[in-house]
């Protein structure tokens, strides 16, 4: 591609590519792709995009394609990579100059110059870092500022490669560049603060930018460019001189007005300086040992003593109890039980702990966290009056809330607790006992430090085993305050229920449940929402507790689930309804049928409630578990469903509705659970299938559900099913096993398996073409032996129950390999008994000696040739299968299945699915549980016995071990 003439073509095709109309926007586009590989084409942008005349939207496109190239053509082994000369001439057009006008094309060209750096840089571009360094060295502003913005990307990407080569160079570097970077920094921090001083707001911002670039280069430096940072002075210098940067930055940031821009980006600093502390002590936490007594004195001071008061911001606050919870749960740390295989390093850092942390300091961190942090602040107070629903959402860990200081203070609690609960137990029961009796509601601060004592009673649960006597503290003193229903108390009331959650799975008598039950009852009518939402939620966390019985819960279930309901439709934000969805599925999960009578309520507000969430998929993702529920809890009564329930199903399994991709994974298993426990196959149910074939194409993680569902359509009405979609599925499954895992394998051959199993005449037919395959893997002896169990399954029922089709496929094959039927057969018994071991299922092995069984009697000279394997497979299958009857001293076959008996089922047990009843009734009708092996191996070898005449059938059984004989004549006593 020529240059000169180039560049206009290219600038114009730019130019209509930033057209937002898309007949001209797409053949430019069109027209870029095109040119993507042609030489020449980088250059022209380059061009572009350094010439600052132009206009900056063609610019800003030329720096992506750009940028875009270098990923897929700058390695030398891309296809269609750049020439060698080319990437010369770009690398050198890079660096040419750094005067770039606007901040985001500035940004970008940093960041494909650090990409180029990635691969070149130092071996074929070792000019690049020299260049950075004289380039921030110069008077120019905006030469030095974009200067020091590449270095910055350039050494954080070089910073983040691994391999052990590419780690040796960074150290080079490092090594190479670090005192000008720390000079660097010192130089624009000095600059910066005495500009403050001076009022110079202008200067001080230029330089507050470029102290916040060069810390972020010495942080990757510091962080990734040394082994043992420790033995380096400098590297220790600059970590005890953030200490004090940190300070001057924080009286800084107090002196500057709030409205001042300049502070936000002082704050900015600040938090970068905490970063660096976190990711040295990350990175090289031995190294980081000479600084733990000062990073806790620090840290300890601004947070929890008034030398923090007016001047901490709340980032800053999470930072600080960030690093005191690193080094309070840092592995490295902590000696061993034994102390003499821990190492110096780790006994140096514990002693400088244990040293900080005496009772006095731990006792004070425990109340300021308890009576301070954990108060509830005036705007979540407001925002529990004004938007009850939102605060909730934020108190469960809404999106906001996992940046905020609440969840870090309860976190910093619970791992100092954990650390130090012998020194810290008898502090918080101390202020528990404090608060003893009903609190004066008209007291709000009194009523806030009992909210937050009971909060770190919660968090501290596990820790507190030993200490609280919580089922008297139930009684006591937690079931009083429930009963307080003043408006100002609610807080107590709240908290206690959530309390109470936390404590269920701990320590809380199994007696205690009943009362607890009605509790829940009663707060589930209080007239705060923030309370009936808590209410709710321990609910669920009592249901799903291990000691949960059933008989004590189904008292209280109708008025539970009448109350849980009517909070379903009060709430009205989609987060609130999934909670309250996610709590209703779990009471009809546990209860299972025992909710039929009650669902009438929820059956008929469900599909309301699918409408209104349209554009709200994860609420119709908790939608759909709480009808996978509901559909257990109903049983064969789910039919009733089935008008809402299918075009649920549709909707979410259509992989060409954009709604698939949230709903797909609930709506395949609502599916299976609808089959599992449908009575009978109707037409809508049926058509559903039709979504099937693409959604097994997809190939994904939901593969076995698919084929789960294939299953219980087969187990539910086999006839009427693959008289439909047989031959798509034969299709289907021809393409699969061209590529796909064992397991899935496995999966595709089970339902072959299980069509053969339910229809053995029709079944063989309808899978014919992948028959073939399955004979050729049994004599060509397939290596896995799960495959091979499975094919010997599959060839086992053909062989047993359609002797017609298995000559018709024995004639196939033998034309197919050339060879004659006999001696195919031969080779495919055989096989079988070579690789009867690759059987573990005892039902498959009956299936395997049943099935060659049949081929007796013969005259046959291959069969009888193999006589003695098959005589072996059979006395391996009586071993499998026959028990001993001690008093009549006979053996019976332990898997005939006489009649069909209705399971007895406890209350703590889920009844069988209409499935589950179904494959009981096919078993009565399988030869595995209908034929006695006994009684069959009889049969058998007597027939075999009258065809051949007494001396022909000594003269074959004398080819089987006499061990063999032995035992199969022990069997057959009786006969």
């Amino acid at each position: 591609m020529d240059l000169n003439s180039a560049s206009t073509i290219v600038l114009q095709v730019l130019t209509q590519a930033t057209s937002q109309d898309t007949a001209v926007l797409k053949p430019a586009e069109e027209q870029l792709k095109q040119w993507e590989t042609q030489p020449g084409f980088y250059s022209v942008l380059l061009n572009i995009f350094t010439n600052h005349s132009l206009d900056v939207n063609v610019r800003w496109l030329a720096v992506l394609y750009f940028k875009n190239g270098i990923d897929r053509y700058w390695r030398r082994v891309a296809p269609h990579a750049l020439s060698e000369e080319e990437k010369t001439t770009l690398r050198a057009g890079l660096i040419a100059n750094f005067n770039e006008p606007v901040n985001q094309i500035a940004t970008q060209i940093s960041v494909l110059i650090a990409k180029v750096a990635r691969v070149d840089c130092p071996r074929q571009w070792p000019e690049l870092i020299p260049t950075l360094l004289e380039s921030v060295k110069v008077q120019d502003d905006l030469q030095q500022h974009r200067a020091l913005l590449t270095l910055y990307h350039v050494t954080k990407t070089l910073a983040s490669k691994r391999l052990a080569a590419d780690r040796k160079l960074f150290y080079d570097l490092t090594s190479g560049i670090y005192s000008f970077a720390c000079s660097l920094w010192n130089h624009h921090t000095d600059t910066f603060l005495q500009q403050i001083c001076t009022g110079n707001e202008t200067g001080a911002t230029n330089s507050l930018e470029r102290t916040l670039l060069s810390l972020k280069v010495l942080r990757k430096l510091t962080v990734h460019g040394f082994v043992e940072p420790h033995w380096n002075a400098e590297v220790m210098g600059f970590l005890h001189a953030v200490f004090e940067r940190l300070k001057q930055f924080l009286e800084c940031s107090r002196s500057i007005r709030a409205e001042n821009l300049c502070r936000d980006r002082v704050e900015k600093t600040i938090i970068l300086f905490t970063k660096v502390l976190l990711d040295f002590l990350d990175q090289h936490p031995f190294s980081f040992t000479s600084l733990i007594q000062r990073s806790l004195e620090f840290a300890v001071s601004y947070v929890f003593t008034e030398a923090g008061e007016g001047i901490v911001f709340e980032q800053f606050i999470v930072q600080c109890m960030n690093l005191i919870k690193m080094i309070v749960k840092n592995y490295a740390y902590k000696p061993s039980k034994n102390i003499e295989d821990s190492s110096p390093e780790t006994l140096e850092a514990h002693k400088i702990k244990a040293a900080f942390f005496t009772y006095p300091t731990l006792m004070e961190i425990c109340r300021r966290l308890v009576t301070h942090y954990f108060l509830l602040t005036k705007e979540e107070l407001t925002m529990w009056e004004e938007d009850p629903e939102g605060f909730t959402v934020e108190e469960t860990g809404g999106d906001s809330w996992k940046y905020s200081l609440r969840p870090c203070t309860e976190v910093l609690f619970i791992d100092i607790f954990h650390e130090y609960n012998q020194t810290l137990a008898p502090v918080l029961l101390e202020m528990v006992h404090s608060l003893q009796g009903s609190t004066n509601i008209e007291d709000t601060n009194a009523i806030l430090i009992k909210d937050a004592v009971y909060n770190a009673v919660g968090l501290a649960a596990y820790e507190l085993f030993d200490s609280v006597d919580f089922d008297q503290w139930f009684k006591n003193q937690l079931l009083a305050e429930l009963q307080v229903s003043h408006n100002r108390y609610k807080p107590i009331r709240r908290r206690v229920i959530w309390l109470i959650g936390q404590w269920i799975s701990v320590k809380f008598k199994s007696d205690l449940r009943p009362v607890l039950y009605q509790t829940i009852c009663n707060l589930l009518q209080d007239q705060d929402l923030v309370v009936r939402i808590e209410t709710a939620t321990t609910l669920k966390l009592t249901v799903d507790d291990f000691e949960f019985r059933t008989d004590q819960f189904l008292p209280y279930l109708e008025s539970m689930f009448t109350l849980l309901f009517k909070l379903l439709q009060e709430v009205t934000e989609c987060d609130t309804k999934m909670h309250v969805l996610h709590v209703l599925s779990c009471v009809i999960e546990r209860v299972n049928i025992q909710i039929q009578p009650y669902v009438g309520c929820l059956v008929q507000y469900l599909p309301l409630l699918w409408k209104q969430s349209e554009e709200h998929n994860m609420l119709r993702c908790a939608i759909l578990t709480t009808l996978v529920h509901l559909v257990q809890g109903l049983g064969a009564d789910s039919k009733n469903l089935y008008p809402f329930l299918l075009p649920v199903i549709q909707l979410s399994t259509d992989v060409t509705q954009p709604p698939h991709v949230y709903l797909l994974e609930d709506g395949l298993e609502l599916w299976l659970v609808t089959l599992e426990n449908s009575p009978c196959l109707t037409p809508e149910l049926l058509r559903i299938f039709q979504n099937m074939p693409a959604l097994l194409e997809l190939s994904s993680e939901n593969l076995k559900n698919c084929f789960k569902i294939i299953n219980a359509y087969i187990f539910l009405s086999s006839s009427e099913f693959l008289q439909m979609y047989a031959s798509v599925l034969c299709q289907s499954f021809c393409s699969l096993l061209k590529d796909i895992t064992t397991e899935g394998q496995v999966q595709v051959l089970k339902v072959v398996e299980n069509v053969l199993k339910v229809n053995p005449v029709l079944g063989p037919q309808m899978f014919q073409p992948l028959l073939p395959s399955i004979f050729r893997g049994i004599i060509d002896g397939e290596r896995y032996p799960v495959v091979m169990s499975t094919y010997l399954g599959i060839m086992g029922r053909v062989l047993l129950q359609n002797t017609r089709f298995f000559s018709l496929l024995l004639s196939e094959m033998a034309h197919e390999l050339c060879q004659e039927s006999d001696q195919i057969l031969g080779n495919m018994i055989e096989m079988w008994v070579d690789r009867m071991d690759n059987i573990t299922q005892p039902e498959r092995r009956k299936l395997s000696a049943l099935a060659l069984l049949s081929l007796l009697p013969s005259l046959n000279t291959v069969i009888q040739d193999k006589f003695c394997g098959i005589i072996n497979i059979s006395v391996e299958g009586l071993h499998d299968v026959m028990t001993e009857d001690a008093e009549a001293g006979t053996y019976k076959d332990c898997m005939l299945m006489a009649h069909f008996e209705q399971p007895k089922v406890t209350d703590d047990e889920e009844p069988p699915t209409e499935q589950d009843k179904r494959k009981k009734l096919l078993a009565l009708k399988d030869p595995v549980h209908t034929v006695s092996l006994q009684q069959f191996i009889y049969e058998k070898l007597k027939a075999q016995q009258e065809l051949l005449g007494e001396q022909g059938f000594q003269a074959l059984m004398e080819t089987v071990d006499t061990e063999i004989v032995a035992q199969l004549q022990e069997f057959l006593q009786g006969f």
